[in-house]
């Protein structure tokens, strides 16, 4: 793991605990995610993966534990996830865009419900007006960070589903989140398009390192939810298994208290034009199938950071 005196926290996950009435999904979960990663979350099927994205963005909190965002601006303290808000933005399967709207303008909305009010926008409409051409110049900037600078005048109806899907991407972007959170985005793509979309995000990747080379802070920080392994080692620079497989009779329980995490390792980190060889981290990806997703594994469940 990078120095965290470098890289500073941007989400701190303390023992977090879920349930749904009997069903136990989420047992004592913790992580800590440093600003400028992009951490690719996998897991059997039932073991959480959502439930843990909905509590850090606010939806479903948890039964037990605390969630804490830390903002990029030096001195200030962390804040607690007691709802959705500004600080984290998240990305799903199926992208909800407003159909009247282009691009450009859908990935501005945000900004307008965050900066303004009907009689703002009402009563002060010369200022709203400016404020305005301020909010679209920034959606077009982040419709050119995921290659559609083209198309921002298009309406959804005029896309493809990938460009549907980079629409929502840059929705997130725009609003410059502490975290970005993605769950299951590509999932119902082509593959060819999956291919494109994922250079998007090493794309991201790449401004990064490129602002961690000149000594600022990087843009951004993110987790993605895939059942895809190779899309989760390729996009990502840390895979984390949650697992519902693990030696829970070992900690002395009597019943499975739910999923934790069970495998915690860097994964390579691809230039975004460079061709694609899975077999680079074949290994890897046969780790994660027996440590996270053979249920006669049971191995014990990656400890507690101090």
């Amino acid at each position: 793991m990078t120095d965290p005196q470098t890289h500073p926290l941007a989400l701190n996950c303390q023992s977090i605990s879920h349930w749904f009435g009997s069903k136990k999904v989420l047992y004592d979960v913790n992580l800590r995610i440093e600003r400028g990663q992009f951490v690719s979350l996998v897991g059997p099927s039932g073991c959480g993966k959502s439930t843990l994205l909905r509590a850090i963005v606010g939806t479903h909190l948890p039964r037990k534990g605390n969630i804490l965002v830390h903002s990029k601006e030096p001195g200030s303290k962390p804040s607690p996830v007691t709802g959705p808000g500004r600080d984290r933005g998240i990305v799903y399967q199926h992208y909800s865009l407003f159909p009247f709207l282009t691009a450009l303008e859908n990935v501005a909305i945000g900004l307008k419900l965050d900066e303004t009010n009907i009689p703002f926008r009402t009563f002060r409409w010369f200022a709203w007006r400016r404020l305005r051409k301020q909010h679209l110049k920034l959606a077009a900037e982040y419709l050119d960070r995921v290659k559609l600078g083209d198309a921002m005048h298009l309406y959804p109806h005029e896309m493809s589903g990938g460009m549907r899907q980079r629409v929502a991407i840059a929705q997130a972007l725009v609003m410059k989140p502490e975290i970005i959170l993605l769950d299951e985005p590509f999932g119902a793509l082509d593959e060819a398009t999956r291919e494109e979309l994922q250079r998007a995000l090493l794309l991201l990747y790449a401004e990064n390192q490129t602002a961690l080379k000149l000594g600022e802070a990087p843009p951004f920080t993110l987790i993605i939810v895939t059942h895809e392994l190779n899309e989760a080692i390729y996009v990502g620079d840390r895979l984390i298994g949650l697992s519902q497989y693990w030696d829970w009779e070992g900690e002395n329980h009597t019943q499975p208290p739910g999923a934790s995490i069970v495998y915690d390792v860097p994964s390579p980190v691809f230039d975004p034009d460079a061709l694609r060889d899975f077999e680079i981290f074949e290994k890897q990806r046969d780790a994660v199938r027996n440590d996270v997703f053979d249920p006669n594994c049971k191995k014990p469940r990656i400890p507690v950071e101090s």
